[in-house]
């Protein structure tokens, strides 16, 4: 099995402490392992047309990819039921899929059409939809922290045993309303589940360099609020502890934090060179430690698909998202009175 990606040889500033223990792999079904597969797979392919839309101008404004992080999201929703909250950055398109919202509507919004799950207003950073339990979309960095907490405080005053979700990146890892978010969180038991993506960059600095203490999840320590570092990278590493996490939290022992480590191929934006790391480090990681191939591979591997059986779903990956890609195009521009709608003052 692929080991935890690393981002650098620099010695961890707590060396010498002793680390979280990686929690046990997830027993996946074959119908399981399919569905991660073919989900990721989706995510992955999105993410390249979309990129490829914005080179072609036909998406404006910034667009972060979130390729090399599918297990992440994959493996955390499958251990959430539909009446749970998701919330996040702006690396958020996969996380939207991830949440069951059609691909026309996601790519529709991506260009700013009227047919997009926010009707064209919010673009690649600031999609939104509450009938799918996603709650943005936040371009903020660290804003949709506080914002997840209150989310789990409404779940508690309705006394209810939903769970809230609250992914942040490494550099939203610094921001001070996180903390003060925890305390709370931690003081009032809240039912909320804090994902730190560790991609090793945040935008173009290394976690080493900006970061006082780079084990992660180690930050909610002073709060009293467990943590543990999972192999971001292995669908089936994020899954178990996603399963510990949310069922010690809907049995009401309050937040837990998870840092997965994990890695993004592409720059920060779609304007970002990435010229921090080399291209080696980069084609190391794809070749050692891809989420999808490593599933690819068990799916082989446990002869649950073939070859044959792999090349049906990549087709119908790429049917879906050709389909989107002409969805979001010949779908019409918001009328200019959508300007006045959706609107606070």
């Amino acid at each position: 099995m692929a080991k935890s990606p690393s981002s650098s040889s620099r010695p961890s500033k707590a060396a010498g402490r002793k680390s979280a223990s990686e929690p046990k792999l997830y027993d996946a079904s074959p119908a399981e392992l399919t569905s991660y597969y073919r989900s990721m797979l989706l995510m992955r392919r999105f993410e390249e047309k979309a990129g490829q839309m914005y080179g072609m101008g036909l998406i404006g404004g910034f667009c972060h990819l979130y390729i090399g992080q599918e297990a992440v999201v994959t493996g955390i929703q499958a251990a959430l039921r539909d009446s749970d909250k998701v919330i996040t950055g702006y690396r958020d398109h996969a996380h939207m899929l991830a949440c069951g919202i059609d691909p026309n509507l996601v790519m529709a919004e991506l260009t700013g059409r009227s047919g997009g799950i926010s009707a064209g207003k919010g673009g690649s950073m600031h999609m939104f939809s509450v009938e799918h339990g996603f709650f943005g979309g936040h371009g903020i960095v660290g804003a949709q922290v506080p914002i997840g907490t209150g989310l789990a405080f409404a779940d508690r005053y309705k006394g209810n045993d939903n769970v809230s979700v609250a992914y942040f990146g490494d550099g939203a890892a610094n921001q001070g309303q996180v903390y003060e978010a925890f305390n709370m969180a931690e003081l009032w038991k809240l039912p909320v589940l804090y994902i730190i993506e560790n991609n090793q960059y945040a935008m173009g600095t290394s976690v080493n360099r900006a970061s006082a203490e780079g084990e992660l999840f180690r930050r909610g320590e002073s709060f009293r609020i467990p943590g543990k570092q999972v192999d971001g990278m292995n669908v089936l590493a994020v899954k178990a502890a996603a399963d510990e996490a949310v069922a010690s939290i809907r049995k009401g022992n309050g937040p837990m934090l998870l840092e997965m480590k994990t890695y993004r191929y592409r720059g920060h934006s779609m304007s970002d060179p990435a010229k921090y790391r080399s291209k080696e480090e980069v084609q190391k990681m794809r070749a050692e430690h891809d989420p999808i191939d490593q599933v690819r591979v068990m799916l082989i591997e446990r002869k649950i698909l073939d070859e044959e059986g792999l090349k049906a779903i990549d087709r119908e990956v790429k049917a879906i998202v050709a389909e989107a890609a002409e969805f979001a195009q010949t779908s019409p521009e918001p009328d200019a009175a959508e300007l006045y709608t959706d609107v606070l003052a």
